[in-house]
């Protein structure tokens, strides 16, 4: 069942002053849960309703797309500047990075731990007693409050390591002392360059020429919602499932998730448009056998609809099915019930039926012709909102013998789910995770997933 929303919009952009920071402008009257979590994960206010992110090692588009994926599958509403998307995909690394046998991930890793050493010495939960230089690079020894476990460092800003660890600080100043005592000096050595442009991001309000506009949210119907975070609800559907697991195609544009009975297998297509397919659901028999049933959404899909589909893959009772099991009466009435019951009007033209919202703006159609035919990946079913099938804004397909559970699901979604908006979108067209709408529509329940994968 879909769960009550919650009231917050976090934006994140690129600062418009510093490089690599990020900011994160929340609104909403349920602003304070996303704001906890990201104070919690190193974020500074610098304004009521805005933070920023200012790390020593230049990996903030990084890490504000984990916060973006973590809050989105927390049901908070988040958006990623194009600016910033664009970043976070960048591929770089340091010049003359002096341990090039790292991959990129590991690199990441030891900028992280650098960046906790940096975080513990600026909260005040490491003690830097001294600090010396070896002749390549700056060496200090510190302890940390409470513990009383004593370290020696070596290098600087996303380099900083811990060298050697002690029992107390005279056993660690006595070792520091025998090493530099020529070139040691007391306390913490001057700020880096790094370090003083990390320190002016999290201190400074943004200018307001320069203040990224704060979108008004509106509570609506599941299907008029924005598409939120595609990529963020799978990692959380992901995260909380562990019988299914994750692997990516050699470019990065496509995610597959795989059930571990793998009769079940998800195709997550990133940088498609806003109407094209983005998400393939298939079942299998078994393992080696032809499909059962095939089901699509587009990339502009609102984000509480594509929730529910996901909460529903999470239980086999409601994605199996028989293959040439017959598209009954009993079928459709049970996947669009609650259509029925919501007072949806039903109609019928030829071999099509449909059930439109009250307001004509959303609606499922079933094709019984589709229904008979010996092609059972045709779409047979099509949900979607807008005017009609052919102008919509967002699109769902399924086939022929895809389960009514999953079919009572999104019925259930469409009728009685709620979800966010920007008030700002109202009245112009739709916006996708990338960009504008493009007119195409898909027609069938077709797309890179049809072919097997293993």
């Amino acid at each position: 069942m879909t769960s009550f929303p919650i009231d917050a919009h976090v934006r994140f952009d690129t600062h418009p002053v510093h490089v690599s920071a990020v900011t994160a402008t929340v609104t909403g009257s349920h602003a304070h849960i996303p704001r906890v979590g990201l104070e919690a994960a190193g974020w500074t206010p610098v304004d009521e309703n805005v933070l920023v992110l200012a790390r020593i090692d230049h990996e903030e588009p990084y890490w504000a797309n984990e916060a973006a994926q973590h809050l989105g599958a927390d049901g908070v509403t988040v958006e990623i500047t194009p600016r910033l998307r664009k970043a976070i995909h960048e591929e770089w690394t340091w010049a003359s990075y002096p341990m090039p046998w790292l991959t990129r991930s590991e690199m990441r890793e030891v900028s992280d731990e650098a960046q906790k050493i940096h975080d513990d010495i600026r909260d005040g939960r490491l003690l830097v007693h001294a600090h010396a230089h070896d002749g390549h690079a700056t060496v200090a020894v510190a302890t940390y409050i409470g513990s009383g476990e004593s370290v020696h460092l070596h290098g600087e800003d996303h380099l900083r390591q811990v060298a050697s660890t002690f029992s107390s600080p005279a056993k660690a100043l006595l070792a520091f002392e025998k090493l530099h005592g020529l070139t040691m000096r007391p306390g913490p050595a001057p700020a880096t360059d790094m370090e003083r442009t990390a320190a002016e991001a999290r201190s400074m309000p943004l200018p307001a020429h320069a203040e990224p506009v704060r979108p008004e949210l509106e509570t609506v119907p599941a299907y008029a919602a924005d598409a939120g975070d595609h990529d963020a609800l799978l990692d959380g559907f992901l995260d909380t499932h562990r019988d299914w697991q994750k692997w990516r195609t050699w470019s990065d544009e496509t995610t597959h998730a795989i059930h571990e009975s793998q009769t079940l297998r998800i195709e997550r297509i990133h940088e498609a448009d806003a109407r094209e397919t983005a998400w393939t659901v298939a079942a299998y028999e078994t393992p080696v056998s032809d499909r059962m049933w095939v089901l699509t959404a587009t990339s502009s899909t609102p984000a509480p609809v594509l929730k529910e589909l996901l909460d529903h893959l999470a239980n086999p009772d409601d994605w199996n099915t028989t293959l040439g099991s017959p598209v009954s009466e009993k079928t459709v009435t049970t996947a669009t019930q609650p259509l029925t019951d919501a007072g949806w009007k039903h109609t019928m033209d030829g071999p099509w039926i449909r059930w439109t919202s009250p307001a004509g703006d959303a609606g499922i159609q079933f094709d019984a012709l589709a229904a008979q035919s010996a092609n059972q990946n045709l779409a047979t079913w099509i949900v979607w909102a807008g005017p009609d099938p052919d102008r919509a804004t967002w699109t769902i397909t399924a086939s022929p013998y895809t389960p009514r559970a999953l079919l009572a699901a999104l019925s259930e979604s469409l009728a009685h789910g709620t979800g966010i908006r920007s008030a700002q979108t109202q009245g112009h067209e739709r916006k996708g995770t990338l960009g504008t709408v493009s007119p195409s529509v898909p027609g069938a329940a077709t797309g890179p997933a049809a072919s097997r994968t293993h």
